[in-house]
């Protein structure tokens, strides 16, 4: 079959890495030609990496999506903050369009974008890796399978780890909310899809708590410098000295998204300058490190979610009670056990999976988004149209938290309407 065209809008790590790497180990199925980036570097990057020609490198979006359709496809990878435009303009010209999670950081445009959908001819998927994962697609296959019986509450944990939540939600681009919308947007919309996406009902109410960051300057170290980098008194105790920090053998992804250039002189030219040098009691974040959030369905169902950024683990884990038995998943093991009441036996399930980051659902959500521009035959798993349910919750569960009230979601949901 003849392989898709696609530009990029922002090749930041997203674009850079899970889509770019897709692109440049799947030839056959889909080529980049054209980007838009801000940063000088990164659109050069990209440009190089996939050959692509001068005049489709861009450093304006709106410039490159006003022009008449120059691909099959558009991938939106910018920061939160700058999704609408671009996905309101690239629906104009007629593209397939990959947009990245969440739709936008507030709950009225959120849903202004999926009514639009609704109404699009054509292939508009979210980046919600996650339900195109191994694990999670075994997970809600076993449940609707029936093998726990009638699904009757969850508890499910987000353990962010807090070296990712130092990196991204301390020193990071998701730091302020005006930027990157509220943490359980930014990090846990993910979560609020799979809970709605398990769930066969609607969610009728919420109520939601969480504490501010513990990185704040009352309660750093003292006589600390603004930057790691400016002799810290403390670097010998400090987990989060930043030099420590990001040169570790496997530090993990943070490393890999501090500096464009991986040689160790251009991270350590980053962490002088950069916002990842940054002492973490010294930054300006304003996120919450930790939330709990209860929601209720209307079939009687009950989930308790809980995020947390002070776990040693970066990884996702949900307990699932039902009539006939009881499912116990830990996404970090790609592992399910469940445990049958009638017999006491513990059945497990280890899940497979491929190489990757999001326990391979990059991979997945990249290649359906191919089948589904190329001839229909992917399963849209994330149609846009459908996910506005997750953004309703996670800014629900925010109005409870600030408001300290419980949250009537059909209620919400008007309100956001008029």
């Amino acid at each position: 079959m003849e392989k898709i065209t696609a530009v990029l809008v922002g090749a930041g790590d997203r674009g850079l890495n899970a889509y770019g790497n897709y692109a440049k180990n799947h030839p056959e199925e889909i080529q980049f030609v054209g980007v838009a980036e801000l940063d000088d570097e990164k659109r050069e990057k990209f440009k190089e990496v996939h050959d692509i020609s001068d005049d489709m490198a861009f450093k304006d979006a709106k410039e490159m999506l006003s022009k008449e359709r120059l691909a099959d496809a558009v991938f939106i990878c910018t920061n939160e903050k700058y999704h609408y435009e671009p996905a309101k303009l690239a629906m104009d010209k007629g593209y397939h369009i990959l947009l990245e999670k969440p739709i936008t950081i507030e709950p009225e445009t959120s849903l202004e974008i999926g009514d639009m959908a609704r109404d699009y001819d054509k292939t508009f998927m979210l980046g919600y890796v996650l339900r195109y994962t191994p694990f999670f697609y075994n997970l809600k296959k076993l449940i609707d399978e029936g093998k726990i019986g009638e699904v009757r509450s969850i508890q499910y944990t987000e353990n962010v780890g807090v070296e990712h939540y130092s990196h991204s939600f301390v020193r990071g681009v998701f730091a302020k909310e005006a930027e990157a919308g509220p943490m359980l947007l930014s990090k846990s919309c993910h979560d609020m899809d799979i809970i709605n996406w398990l769930m066969d009902g609607e969610v009728k109410e919420v109520s939601s708590y969480a504490s501010e960051s513990w990185f704040k300057e009352e309660n750093a170290p003292a006589d600390v410098p603004d930057r790691c980098t400016d002799g810290c008194p403390v670097s010998d105790e400090c987990h989060f000295y930043a030099p420590r920090m990001y040169f570790r053998d496997n530090p993990g992804f943070s490393t890999s998204v501090i500096s464009v250039e991986q040689t160790k002189e251009a991270k350590m030219e980053a962490l002088r300058n950069g916002p990842f040098g940054r002492c973490v009691y010294k930054c300006d974040n304003d996120v919450v490190d930790e939330q709990v959030i209860n929601f209720e369905f209307d079939n009687g169902v009950t989930v308790a979610f809980t995020m947390n950024g002070y776990t040693s683990a970066c990884d996702r884990r949900v307990k699932i009670m039902g009539t006939e038995g009881e499912l116990r998943g830990h996404f970090g093991k790609n592992e399910i056990k469940i445990d049958e009441f009638l017999t006491g036996n513990t059945e497990t399930y280890d899940i497979s999976t491929v190489q990757g980051r999001h326990g391979g659902g990059d991979y997945y959500l990249a290649s359906d988004f191919v089948k589904m521009v190329r001839d229909q035959s992917g399963d849209n798993r994330t149609a846009v149209k459908n996910a506005t349910m997750s953004h309703i919750m996670a800014f629900a569960a925010e109005k409870s938290r600030k408001e300290d009230t419980k949250i009537n979601i059909e209620e919400y949901k008007d309100f956001l309407r008029k």
